[in-house]
């Protein structure tokens, strides 16, 4: 081999892993940096953008949203999905919302405890009979949803005689931050700790690398697997909770469209459909990101609610398209 081609191949290897490098950063970092770009500009483009209650309004909107996604999180690490997740948000607040008069430590107790039963029947049947989570998740998705529409008669539930207590949580603050949002940082904390730092978490990603390997190895992969459903339906429950609070009613039909916003949050976050890579903290940036991005639609006043869809459509698909392109060339 002469000089020249070992110096042509050792500058074609650095340029390979330098690709490789900057496609790692892409995926890992490319949310956050495109969150930081589009708040530079819509500060610049707009002037209610900075304003206090324009910043609030954005985090009490979407801290349900990014519950719901956590726990999608933790379900798509798994290389699984989760359809059901919007359906047990109304569930949540329906139950919520009836059980209002007897206290906010019972209703919210209750309802949570009612769609973690629910996500666990979820795990149950993609663990136990081997159902594909999507038809899993599909079922219980049209059942839950027509569970709430049955027992309410289509009629939102209104929370009467609700305490203060329960309105504090989706529309109260402590000092500057609302309650609904200091209950997202605290989830995503605890969430971030278990997913590093208890074998859980380890079990997660490796279920969602390779299940088969996994089971190889001794991993309860049954377990993981109800654990991530049952967790995210425990989610669900609590952003339906927060919802019904901040509404003060409980809607049979809330929640609708969540699942596929909860997935798009987390993939723009950069965690991969096919598992066993992400995390909540990229997930909490998906969510950010994509809250902004339809914040400045509203700012801007031109786009109607129906192009916000197809935009959300195209943006979800894009991500999907260089994900699997930075997956490729990694």
């Amino acid at each position: 081999m002469t000089h020249a081609t070992t110096v042509e191949n050792v500058v074609s290897t650095r340029g390979r892993v330098a690709r490789m490098k900057v496609a790692s950063f892409i995926q890992r970092q490319g949310a956050l940096v495109t969150l930081v770009l589009v708040c530079i500009f819509a500060a610049y483009r707009y002037d209610r953008f900075l304003t206090e209650f324009n910043i609030s309004n954005v985090l009490r909107q979407n801290s349900m949203l990014g519950l719901v996604a956590l726990g999608m999180t933790f379900v798509i690490l798994t290389g699984g999905i989760d359809l059901s997740v919007g359906s047990l948000v109304a569930v949540s607040g329906v139950i919520a919302a009836l059980l209002a008069n007897r206290g906010t430590v019972f209703a919210v107790a209750a309802a949570i405890a009612f769609t973690a039963a629910l996500g666990l029947v979820n795990g149950l049947v993609i663990a136990k009979a081997r159902i594909q989570p999507f038809i899993a998740t599909l079922a219980m998705m049209i059942a839950a949803r027509g569970l709430a529409l049955v027992y309410t008669g289509e009629q939102s539930v209104k929370a009467e005689t609700a305490t203060a207590s329960f309105s504090w949580l989706g529309r109260g603050a402590i000092g500057f931050i609302p309650v609904a949002v200091l209950i997202l940082i605290i989830a995503y904390i605890i969430a971030s700790q278990v997913l590093s730092r208890t074998p859980f978490g380890r079990h997660v990603y490796a279920v969602g690398d390779n299940e088969e390997a996994a089971r190889l190895m001794g991993l309860n992969v049954k377990r993981v697997t109800i654990g991530v459903y049952t967790l995210s339906g425990a989610l669900s429950g609590l952003a339906g909770v927060i919802l019904a609070s901040r509404l003060g009613t409980g809607q049979p039909v809330a929640g609708t469209g969540w699942e596929l916003d909860a997935i798009a949050a987390v993939v723009v976050g950069g965690t991969l459909l096919t598992g066993g890579q992400g995390g909540v903290g990229s997930t909490l940036v998906g969510v950010l990101l994509l809250g902004v991005i339809f914040n400045l639609f509203n700012l801007e006043g031109t786009i109607s609610p129906w192009w916000q869809l197809v935009l959300r459509g195209l943006i979800l698909l894009a991500v999907v398209i260089i994900q699997n392109r930075l997956s490729a060339r990694k």
